[in-house]
């Protein structure tokens, strides 16, 4: 099957370099963000419903798919959740748009936590998909936190460790993120699944996505307890959904997380794992259909 086939593709010129895009739909502007180690492809069975009532836009985020991998420098700043929501910033205004929803999984979601903070006035609602604060995951650090978010503590490793470990079977550790993280009997669309291994396989791809998890362990932290000290919260209208079969639902006690950190959550745990967009898109959009207030029938809606 074809993915996203209704849609544009094309490229946003920032100051780290080409940003690449899907496109599609008549509407108010509403922004896609993926996660590790996936590309925008991940929306392929919700961006059409959402086409229907928004204009929805889905990059690849900076270092991802077919997007400009720039380097990250000595502290990785170049992989901050800050560079890469002035990305998205330029993206937007690029397409004309100042204020926009957001929608993010994953590493795309902590992208558009960081929007909210650095960029208040651009973002009227947000939507994160199966993540806690990365400041508040990284303070509550134990055992079983290592155990099950290894990946944090192996991709922020120095000196090329984790990058040549990864490079030498790209594909097998793409599928084999998407079973572990995944819930019971998930099935991914053999075509999205073949897209993220060909970007993936890209050794600057891989080096890329390292960079972004030690910018998360480092720079990133220093970003969020500047906020946390400033008292400065998500004030737009925040929903917040996870898997109730992954990692986050049996750490945390989600909203009561992410109220320290906004003013005004709602949300609840959706049946799949980590990869709710894939997992479970119809429980999704339902959920999206509420808190956006999307009316009116389209061919894509759920029954």
């Amino acid at each position: 099957m074809a993915l996203l086939e209704d849609f544009t593709r094309t490229y946003v010129d920032t100051e780290a370099g080409p940003i690449h895009l899907a496109h599609a739909g008549v509407g108010p502007p509403l922004l896609l963000l993926h996660g590790y180690p996936q590309t925008h492809a991940m929306w392929h069975s919700v961006a059409p419903r959402l086409a229907a009532h928004f204009h929805v836009i889905c990059p690849d985020l900076r270092g991802y798919g077919d997007s400009a991998k720039p380097a990250g420098g000595a502290d990785h700043a170049g992989y901050s959740k800050r560079a890469m929501a002035q990305d998205c910033i330029d993206v937007m205004q690029a397409l004309g748009y100042t204020r926009f929803d957001v929608i993010g999984h994953d590493r795309g979601a902590r992208v558009g936590h960081r929007l909210t903070l650095d960029h208040p006035a651009a973002v009227a609602r947000l939507v994160v998909l199966d993540i806690a604060p990365t400041l508040a995951m990284f303070e509550s650090t134990n055992q079983a936190f290592a155990t099950g978010y290894y990946h944090w503590f192996f991709l922020i490793q120095p000196d090329g460790l984790p990058e040549r470990m990864i490079g030498a079977d790209p594909t097998y550790y793409l599928r084999e993120k998407l079973a572990r993280w995944s819930g019971p009997n998930a099935r991914f669309t053999p075509d999205a699944v073949a897209e993220y291994a060909r970007c993936f396989s890209d050794p600057a791809c891989i080096h890329a996505s390292c960079e972004d998890y030690r910018a998360a362990a480092g720079i990133d932290l220093e970003h969020d307890r500047v906020d946390r000290d400033a008292g400065h919260r998500v004030d737009c209208p925040l929903l917040v959904l996870w898997g109730a079969h992954g990692f986050v639902h049996r750490m945390y006690d989600v909203l009561a997380v992410w109220r320290a950190y906004a003013s005004a959550v709602t949300g609840r745990a959706l049946d799949s794992g980590h990869f709710v967009a894939e997992e479970a898109p119809d429980a999704l959009y339902v959920e999206l259909q509420r808190f956006f207030g999307i009316t009116g029938p389209s061919r894509y809606d759920v029954e």
